[in-house]
């Protein structure tokens, strides 16, 4: 009898033993399966900084060089705006260049806003072709100097519509592009503008109203190539944005 009782105290103690197995293997499975999810989290956590980093990424290097030469170029149009209303002789050039005062000092003033919300530095000068310009026309004066003028408005204006209208179609920062296009109109307007005034300059000179100083000086392009600044507006009326 007791060797019996004592097979059966040994069958028990083996059933525990062995009962005891699965559930340690189960506790194991199961802190296994807490650490799964954290894994998961981890993974989403990863996915979701590759998802920031993507979405900082929309903001391309093509935006950024947009935007740092409409600075420049809006700089530009300010200052050669001043020199047209010191140094013009017609109220044609004068009147432009108040408005290009007016607007472009509006204009950089609102991509300015816009840039600093994305981290992006401006230049505080014009660049080195803007600033020969500004340094060409300061030498004229008269009837030189407002043929000079309206003929590097025409051209500057028509690099700045299209620098203005390709970023407001392809831009990636949506900032950035809005801007392009809400400023694409007053450069437009801005454009026709100046037609019109060096077409009344021109004019002006056939008929003989000259002031004697010809066309000297007037090195042809202005190559202040607003690049993209103010001067140009991807719209075509808005005539928000300052523009040349």
């Amino acid at each position: 009898m007791a060797k019996k009782m004592n097979m059966i105290t040994g069958v028990a103690a083996l059933a525990l033993v062995f009962g005891a197995a699965p559930a340690f293997a189960q506790y194991g499975g199961s802190s296994g399966t807490t650490r799964q999810p954290q894994g998961r989290q981890q993974d989403s956590t990863t996915s979701q900084d590759n998802t920031d980093t993507n979405s900082a990424n929309t903001k391309s290097s093509a935006d950024e060089n947009f935007a740092k030469k409409a600075a420049q170029g809006g700089m530009a149009e300010v200052k050669l705006g001043q020199l047209a209303e010191q140094k013009g002789s017609s109220p044609e050039v004068k009147n432009f260049g108040r408005r290009m005062v007016q607007d472009h000092s509006k204009a950089n003033n609102e991509l300015k806003d816009v840039t600093s919300k994305e981290n992006i530095p401006l230049p505080n000068e014009m660049d080195k072709s803007d600033q020969a310009t500004y340094d060409r026309l300061s030498k004229l004066s008269g009837d030189a100097f407002d043929r000079a003028y309206a003929r590097d408005m025409v051209k500057d204006h028509s690099k700045d519509v299209s620098e203005f209208q390709k970023e407001a179609k392809n831009g990636k920062d949506e900032s950035i592009k809005n801007f392009a296009a809400q400023t694409l109109p007053t450069l437009q307007n801005h454009l026709d503008q100046a037609r019109q005034m060096e077409q009344a300059v021109n004019q002006s000179s056939s008929n003989g109203n000259t002031s004697g100083t010809g066309n000297t000086g007037y090195g042809g392009n202005s190559g202040s190539g607003y690049p993209t600044n103010n001067r140009t507006n991807p719209g075509t009326t808005s005539g928000n944005s300052p523009s040349r």
